[in-house]
């Protein structure tokens, strides 16, 4: 089996473990990981040949971009001081944490080495963060925290990551520094995504065409990265700023199938990625089990430790922060997200699994220093690699058992009463829209009631719960009505395409104006018009 027939492997399983995940209950990046590790045993696969270069700045950007798209600047905001506790503190004292004990029990680590290791383990993984704890059913609050957090604290682990290995090969380091790097790779950062955003948010509405705005928020993650690298910025802030501005401020209401087809869209590109990352993850034990040959005991040990400092650090960290961030809500009366209980700070807890960056930055790591080979190089990969592993397979395995444990679920009270809201909001604005319009038109009576009740129907199908009894039962009434009329209307659209893809085949079609007739008939079924 060649590369080339690997990755296509890992692509088919990516897209095959979806399902396999929800039927099992568990989630797609822990078994995408698994079937990597699998082949990695297996004689006739090949070594992963992946240029380390390469590896976050093709990764990183979709996979950022996509997470975005789910949150909002408000939960950013609301977020806050728990996003910085966790993205920002946590970081320095895992990396301190990990460094300290790297450096006991590895014999000749030097110091630089030990905070190049601790910073790459530090920061929990915005994919499978948001891939495992996105699909358990955990209160909204809780997903928001994990996913800013997984989403800010690269910016931290990296830059701390890259100010370590410059100490390595120089051989020289500065506190003063390493903070200026820091504050300066931040704000290089935020000034290339609010300029790339707006510059896209322009182009966005020159390109009158849902493909080529698609294809733009492709390439707009890998320019805003490579771009902020370039200027010596953080390019995974400046991915998260440029997409937040994006989400924003690029948003046309009246968009519906550019909506449609650009969610679609990444969410493909989210599913084939993350696959292929964590698959090559597990892959990565070939090279691993090199590196610990002869040496079993040792690395083990070392490995172990390492875990538990991290797992750890992070259950010492969380229940102080949580009481902190409470106490500190309670007393300014803000809209913020925090875990309100103990079960909660347990399964945030819990939920800090390790992934591709951790990766990607342990296989930077270059091979040697001033002629002479990197310090702990095999050490660092086989420790990295053991608290991405441990991390994903132990705790994203038992994460849904220890959710079902606690009963930690979604307060569905307050999403049902939000669903009720919005549901009246949509009613008032539709009818204040309706009074507008027939200002200016005129319109028989007949027709205003049934528009009237048309919004009133809009509303009903959001939050069925919002009219009165008889109401309800007249608007299910019109819902059979109109189901039938669209089932109805659903066949004679099927016939219709079934004729127009019958013709393609016939003698002298165009199939460029049968693909257009085609389209047509698509876009009125996706409307439910004929």
């Amino acid at each position: 089996m060649d590369q080339l027939a690997l990755i296509f492997l890992l692509l088919l399983g990516a897209v095959v473990m979806v399902p396999v995940g929800d039927r099992l209950g568990l989630p797609s990046p822990v078994l995408m990981t698994l079937a990597g590790a699998v082949l990695a045993l297996l004689p006739f696969v090949p070594n992963v040949q992946v240029p380390p270069e390469y590896i976050l700045p093709i990764v990183l950007p979709p996979l950022l971009y996509a997470a975005v798209q789910r949150t909002s600047w408000r939960q950013f905001t609301a977020n806050l001081r728990p996003i910085f506790l966790l993205a920002v503190l946590l970081v320095f004292a895992t990396t301190a944490a990990v460094a300290a004990v790297a450096q006991a029990v590895v014999p000749g680590m030097p110091l630089a080495a030990a905070v190049v290791l601790g910073a790459l383990v530090a920061p929990p993984d915005p994919v499978a963060a948001t891939a495992v704890a996105g699909k358990l059913g955990l209160p909204r609050r809780m997903v928001s925290i994990l996913e800013g957090e997984g989403l800010f604290n690269d910016v931290t682990a990296i830059v701390l990551y890259h100010v370590a290995l410059a100490a390595v090969l120089s051989g020289t380091f500065s506190v003063p520094g390493a903070l200026g790097s820091l504050v300066l790779s931040a704000v290089v950062a935020i000034a290339v995504g609010l300029v790339l955003g707006w510059v896209a948010n322009k182009l966005m509405g020159l390109l009158d065409d849902p493909t080529l705005q698609i294809g733009l928020t492709l390439l707009v993650p890998f320019v805003a990265y490579v771009l902020a690298e370039e200027f010596k910025g953080s390019g995974v802030l400046a991915v998260l700023t440029c997409a937040l501005f994006l989400a924003e401020y690029a948003v046309d209401a009246d968009d519906v199938l550019g909506r449609l087809a650009g969610y679609t869209f990444w969410e493909v590109v989210d599913t084939l990625v993350t696959g292929v990352a964590f698959g090559l993850i597990g892959l990565e034990l070939h090279n691993i089990f090199g590196a610990a040959s002869g040496r079993w005991g040792q690395m083990l040990g070392a490995g172990a430790a390492v875990v538990g400092v991290v797992v750890a650090v992070r259950l010492v960290w969380l229940l102080p922060a949580a009481w902190l961030a409470k106490r500190m809500h309670r007393r300014r009366d803000i809209d913020e997200d925090i875990p309100m209980s103990w079960r909660e700070t347990v399964i945030m807890w819990w939920s800090g699994m390790r992934g591709v960056a951790s990766v990607a930055l342990a296989l930077a790591i270059p091979f040697g220093v001033d002629g002479g080979p990197f310090p702990a190089r095999d050490e660092i990969l086989f420790i990295a690699f053991a608290v991405v592993l441990s991390t994903l397979l132990v705790q994203g395995l038992t994460l849904p058992w220890l959710v079902r444990r606690l009963r930690v679920r979604a307060d569905t009270d307050a999403v049902d009463a939000l669903e009720r809201e919005l549901a009246l909001r949509v009613i008032k604005a539709s009818k204040r829209r309706l009074r507008e319009v027939l200002e200016v038109e005129e319109v028989s009576e007949e027709v205003a009631d049934q528009l009237s009740r048309r919004a009133y129907d809009i509303g009903a199908r959001i939050a069925p719960d919002i009219v009165d009894d008889e109401r309800r039962e007249l608007f299910e009434k019109r819902i059979s009505r109109m189901k039938k009329v669209q089932r109805i209307q659903g066949e004679m659209l099927s016939a219709a395409r079934h004729e127009v893809l019958a013709a393609r085949s016939e003698p002298g079609a165009d199939p460029e104006i049968v693909d257009r007739v085609l389209r047509h008939l698509d876009v009125r079924s996706l409307r439910g018009t004929p």
